[in-house]
């Protein structure tokens, strides 16, 4: 993994978990599907016009087309449709913490299901990972955390999961620019149906409103999403996933600072020991590949 793969990847783990605080800013002045929809219709636009500038085309193979549809439904529409959603009530940190526990998702589901090998020390960072998120919970829930926001949040990452087994036909054939607009309508279209059925519009303009409004548009929708695709290609999904480790530590640290959101003992030795079973995981995996 040479040095330009490594900047990458914390580039992107960084600008993955700030998306939770951003988010939670939105909320606060806007309707949360509605106004996430409008995110991924003007990121959509935005990533084909960058994509035709670079000369790529929507001719993608029919791995491509599958993986930008189900990319788009389960992360863009369910996932973070969930997470918005989650947000207005759950603590921007928390939320974090649990989405950052999806790469530990994704391993067990090809050990269970999939019936992937995981060596030893893949299986001790699962079993930390559960710790980890027990530890958080419990605290959590003693301390009145919304256990529906939980749940949604919860819900979210298991989408996420899914999302992230369908990738590995969209970082080969070129044109990533392209997938990464698409992928864009299709959380569009999703939500803004759920949102004519379930939601009344609100809307209150503010310039915190508009700054993490732009920031999620550009950072988290565009640039993140490019970032992983290029990642996935350059070393696969396996090495590209161990940053995964990083993100609960950036999503506390992001949230606090600009939040105020507080943080007890038990967070932070949750946070410590689910990175650290993040890690073991994917070091496992990618010593096996």
């Amino acid at each position: 993994m040479d040095f330009k793969a490594i900047l990458m990847g914390v580039v992107f783990a960084f600008i993955w978990s700030s998306a939770f605080t951003s988010a939670r800013i939105i909320v606060t002045d806007a309707s949360p599907l509605a106004a996430l929809s409008l995110r991924f219709f003007l990121s959509g636009i935005i990533g084909v016009i960058i994509a035709r500038m670079m000369g790529q085309s929507w001719n993608l193979t029919r791995n491509q087309w599958r993986a930008t549809f189900v990319f788009g439904l389960c992360q863009n529409a369910i996932y973070l449709g969930l997470n918005f959603y989650a947000v207005q009530t759950v603590q921007a940190s928390l939320a974090s913490i649990i989405a950052s526990t999806m790469p530990l998702m994704v391993a067990a589901a090809g050990w269970i299901v999939f019936r992937d090998r995981l060596p030893l020390f893949g299986v001790i960072g699962l079993l930390m990972g559960i710790v980890g998120v027990v530890i958080i919970m419990s605290a959590r829930m003693d301390a009145g955390a919304d256990m529906r926001g939980v749940a949604l949040c919860i819900l979210g990452a298991v989408s996420l999961t899914v999302a992230t087994l369908s990738m590995r036909g969209a970082s080969s054939g070129g044109n990533l620019m392209m997938v990464v607009g698409l992928q864009m309508f299709v959380g569009a279209g999703v939500l803004a149906v759920a949102s004519a059925l379930t939601e009344t519009l609100r809307f209150n303009p503010t310039p915190q409103f508009f700054a993490a409004f732009a920031y999620t548009m550009f950072a988290p929708g565009l640039l993140a999403t490019y970032i992983w695709f290029s990642l996935v290609q350059r070393i696969g999904a396996v090495k590209a996933a161990t940053f995964h480790f990083l993100n609960p530590f950036f999503g506390v640290a992001v949230a606090a600072v600009l939040l105020g959101e507080k943080l007890g003992a038990h967070d932070i030795l949750g946070v410590v020991i689910i990175g650290l079973g993040i890690l073991a995981v994917q070091l496992s995996r990618a010593t096996k590949t």
